[in-house]
């Protein structure tokens, strides 16, 4: 990668929204990514942006946008330079202590509405930024949502989205499910499932700049989820009729079908990364 000031040079003087554009291919930054900068940075629109390609841009606008463009080349993930991400259609802040939320967990919100009946009792275990309890709570504002997550900084920034969203869940700090009595009519899980094995800091180095906590599991990336499976049972929190709704690699299901069967559980429905058993 080149060095920004090498780049920018005494290109800063005069910058137009092409210009900006140039300047991120010469440092490996895609157009769609420069464009959703300059979109956020001036608070517009892409007819916009094409409509006036050849405007000067504002020198606080350069100051920001090369910024960014400076750590988006280095490979920090967008999410993190514009401190959101969008998911199920809203804007969730994150930084770096939560995993950016992925648009495959959405079929994970999409099965677990599909089975909530009116009113029905829901955990988000291991929330992170809160995006699929919350999202839960906005689709569904009958459902009494409960987030729980093990480390304080991630409950922070869902507390945060919970005032971005003006709704109010209750929230606890827990290792799984450990510190509940409750029983859940549905418990959903987007736990670390990556087995560190499988090399994905290599082939995507964004993933460097996430929370090894939230990323990284033991046995195959499937650790956490087989002592959820196991605190469910033992402490006897899922409701007669309930469902768990996970997420985990397509080529990981029929292992935890296997120790979820182990366990007394049966495999209700696999669709893309979702798994729901009961």
């Amino acid at each position: 990668m080149r060095r920004m000031d090498d780049v920018v040079g005494s290109k800063s003087d005069g910058l137009t929204i092409d210009g900006l554009i140039e300047l991120a291919n010469s440092l490996g930054v895609s157009r769609l990514d420069a464009e959703v900068m300059l979109m956020e940075a001036l608070g517009v629109d892409k007819a916009h942006l094409i409509l006036h390609a050849d405007d000067e841009l504002p020198v606080d606008v350069v100051k920001t946008t090369t910024s960014w463009l400076e750590r988006r080349a280095r490979h920090e993930p967008l999410a993190y330079i514009l401190g959101y991400k969008e998911f199920y259609g809203r804007r969730f802040m994150v930084d770096p202590e939560v995993l950016i939320p992925r648009p495959e967990t959405e079929a994970l919100v999409e099965e677990a509405l599909r089975l909530a009946k009116p009113g029905a009792r829901v955990v988000d275990v291991g929330t992170g930024s809160g995006a699929i309890g919350i999202t839960m709570k906005l689709e569904r504002p009958d459902l009494d949502v409960t987030l729980t997550d093990v480390s304080e900084k991630a409950l922070e920034v869902a507390r945060k989205n919970m005032e971005k969203w003006q709704i109010s869940m209750q929230i606890r700090k827990c290792d799984l499910l450990f510190c509940m009595e409750t029983q859940f009519d549905l418990i959903l899980a987007n736990l670390p499932y990556v087995d560190k094995g499988w090399g994905i800091e290599q082939s995507s180095p964004e993933t460097g700049f996430e929370p090894k906590l939230a990323l990284f599991a033991e046995d195959g990336g499937l650790g956490l989820i087989y002592r959820l499976l196991a605190q469910i049972r033992a402490q006897d929190v899922l409701a007669k009729d309930g469902f768990i709704v996970l997420e985990a690699d397509p080529c990981q299901h029929e292992e935890i079908i296997r120790f979820a069967y182990d366990l007394g559980f049966e495999r209700v429905k696999t669709r893309g990364y979702a798994l729901v058993v009961k």
